[in-house]
């Protein structure tokens, strides 16, 4: 459940309609992990597929008035993106959560860097976007806890939001975090764990 929540702490969102029917919902591009959320919640709740010019996306709105007073007590309600908060749980749970919120806000990239250089270097690189300051001030105070560094944490430019970045030693230890802990079972996003093992794979 704690990835779950922070996979909705990026991508899910909680509506309150005028006849206060409560509703909480996901719209994105990765059909199989909201197959595999209905499937933690018991939900008979069908996925819609939407095209846009921009590709298609899957929707998956459930009406379930607890689960949505829930989420608000956890600092997931309606407008959540300027005042998220981490949630209090378990330390064993803290993995899975930020993990979720990676595959939701998160980024990774693997490339090289010095082109320009007889020796070109290749580096992986991840990094954590929110609106929230002080959400990001807490994934980097848990992650210091688990052995990595400061990171970077900047504003991005023109925008209202914030990313954490961390370089290839730190994106290692992030990676070692949030894949190993146990039981991980099938919750995660393929393509962004596939590009870790990739550096991993080509470092060896």
């Amino acid at each position: 459940m704690a990835y779950f929540l922070g996979f909705f702490a990026a991508d899910g969102y909680v509506t309150v309609n005028k006849r206060g029917g409560h509703f909480f919902s996901f719209q994105i591009k990765e059909r199989d992990i909201l197959v595999k959320f209905k499937k933690l919640l018991g939900s008979e709740h069908k996925i819609t597929k939407r095209k846009h010019l921009q590709g298609t996306t899957y929707r998956w709105q459930v009406g379930n008035k607890e689960m949505c007073q829930d989420l608000t007590v956890l600092g997931f309600g309606q407008q959540k993106s300027f005042r998220l908060i981490v949630p209090s749980m378990p330390s064993k749970d803290l993995p899975h959560f930020i993990r979720g919120y990676f595959d939701g806000d998160g980024n990774i990239w693997l490339g090289y860097k010095h082109k320009d250089r007889i020796k070109s270097l290749m580096v992986l690189q991840t990094s954590f976007t929110s609106c929230s300051g002080s959400f990001l001030e807490s994934i980097q105070k848990y992650l210091l806890g688990y052995g990595l560094g400061q990171g970077s944490l900047y504003k991005l430019k023109n925008k209202n939001a914030g990313r954490l970045s961390y370089s290839t030693n730190d994106s290692l230890k992030l990676y070692k975090m949030m894949y190993s802990c146990y039981p991980i079972g099938d919750l995660y996003l393929p393509n962004k764990r596939k590009v870790f093992e990739k550096y991993i794979k080509m470092r060896a």
